[in-house]
Parts: C-alpha cells; structure tokens; sequence
C-alpha cells in the first residue's frame, strides 16, 4: 500500500539534499525539512527566503555562517557522531538571510524550517540547555530532545523535536492530533516525521508509522513500515503509534508549524486510547532510558 504521506528514502531527495520537503512540495503552507549530507571539506550555500530556520548535526560537525542587511554570524557546531549517541548543539539563522554549511570532516545536517513572519536574530543552541524529557513509562517509554520546543528556544513559528524510542516499545501513543483550532487546548499544526533507525549486527532497523483520518476534511490515512531516512507527512489526522522493532532503537525528527498566532504544541488525544495515560504512574520508566543526557554546563 503506497500512500502521498509516506516518502521512502530518496523519493524526497531533490539537488543537493538527500530529502527536500519543502511546503509547496508537501502542498501545505508552513513547515520545511532538508537533510544535507556533506563529503568532508564540502560546503553548502542557501538562501533562507521566507524561512527560519534550525541548522541541527545529525551526524558531523560543522560550521554555519549567516549574512543579511543587519550583519553576520558564525556558529561552530561540536555536533555528535550520531543521534543514538549524544544531545547536539544548533544553529538558528533568520529568513532572508544567506547561509553557509561547512564541513571539514564531513556528516549530515537536517535543516528543520518554518515560513514565518517575524525576523528574529541568528543564535548559538548550546548542548547543554536542551531539555531530554523522558515521557511516557512502560512499553510507552520514549526521550524527547526538546531542542527546539515551544517555550524553550525562540522561533516565530518552528517547532521541533527528536525522539527516541528503544527497540520494542511505542512512542506518539497514545494517538493524538493537531488539526483544529481549539484555544488552550489544540493547535493548529502541521508535522514532519523523519526516521533514523539503530543498527546490530550490521543490520539496519525499522519500525511502523500509523496516521488515521480525525474527521470529515481530515482524511490522512497512513499505515507505513518505516526504514531509515524515510519521512511521513502529516497535515491531518490522528497520528500514532510509531512503533519501533524489537533490537532496534528508533528516532525520529519531528518539525512543526502552523498558522497559530500563539506558537504553542497543544494536542488532543483520541477518545479511544487516552485512557493509557492513566496506567503510566503503576510502571517505571524503560531502564534503558535516558540513551544519553545532555552535556552539564561548564562551570
């Protein structure tokens, strides 16, 4: 079963990034992925147009230089060897602004993007000042890299997080949505799945994708098995559970934006499945959990 919402690794990729989901090419109006691998010593130049933007190392370091009318910032990224390995540090550049991505030993660098409004100063994200949230217990057990949250880094619309879910367990559950306009209590908000899986044994993992239709108008239905540098599209609907194979430690990279004047991440769980929150205080966490903490602050 194919489906618009599920782009398998390279069915996104489009000049120089390895995925380009942009939102003309989503067909929805503000959230922006690119994945941008670079050969060690290579260089990236792009134009931020309409967009903010969140320069993030999944593997690699890098250097992120942004010019435009108001001046010029440069970033040096200590980035990580992979995301199953450490908390990164990031760059935040402004729209209309000119941007460089320098590699000297080479890596891969998702680029999360909003249209936006507002211009708001290029920034240094430090390792250290990102929130890792462990959410959920039991077999619902995942760590959230709260990175670019709502309430924790400043951006006009972008929201974006990573999560990761040890092999066997279940994450986005229970299901929830973000497709209508209800204050204090859902947002309007469009969302970006992006997949990374753990390897043993030289063998690549996988995982599962479920996104159902919340409604008359919300009709996106998405049932995928997922692999890594696959992305889901979600304009709509209930989405979860993602679901990661036993062995295999699953991430994912979620962006997000929407046309609300408050930027907040407010959801509604489905009916059916909310009731699973109530279970969470009986059981503990997954040992295996936290994969890694953020760096402490140098003092």
């Amino acid at each position: 079963m194919t489906s618009p919402y599920h782009l398998p690794a390279g069915t996104a990729s489009g000049g120089p990034y390895a995925v380009d989901v942009t939102p003309d090419t989503a067909g929805w109006g503000y959230s922006a992925l690119r994945v941008l691998e670079l050969p060690p010593g290579g260089a990236h130049t792009f134009d931020t147009g309409d967009s903010e933007w969140i320069v993030l190392p999944l593997s690699g370091a890098c250097t992120v230089a942004t010019a435009d009318d108001f001046g010029h910032e440069t970033f040096d990224l200590h980035g990580r060897p992979d995301v199953f390995s450490a908390v990164t540090d990031f760059a935040y550049v402004p729209r209309d602004a000119r941007t460089t991505v320098t590699a000297t030993g080479g890596g891969r660098f998702a680029l999360t993007g909003a249209r936006c409004e507002r211009r708001l100063p290029a920034r240094y994200g430090p390792a250290p000042s990102v929130p890792v949230e462990l959410r959920g217990t039991g077999s619902c057990s995942r760590q959230v890299n709260n990175f670019g949250a709502a309430g924790v880094f400043d951006c006009d619309r972008l929201i974006a997080v990573e999560v990761l879910t040890p092999g066997g367990n279940w994450s986005s559950f229970p299901p929830h949505k973000h497709d209508e306009h209800h204050p204090g209590e859902e947002s309007v908000l469009e969302e970006i799945y992006y997949f990374e899986f753990a390897v043993h044994d030289g063998v690549p993992g996988l995982g599962y994708q479920r996104v159902s239709p919340s409604g008359p108008g919300r009709g996106t239905d998405v049932l995928a098995e997922v692999r890594g540098g696959d992305v889901v599209l979600i304009p709509d609907g209930w989405h979860g559970p993602s679901i990661a194979v036993p062995g295999h430690h699953m991430y994912y990279l979620n962006v997000m934006a929407g046309p609300e004047a408050e930027r907040a991440w407010l959801i509604r769980d489905h009916p059916d499945h909310a009731w699973i929150r109530d279970t969470w205080p009986q059981q503990p966490v997954d040992p295996r959990l936290p994969l890694y903490r953020a760096p402490e602050r140098s003092r």
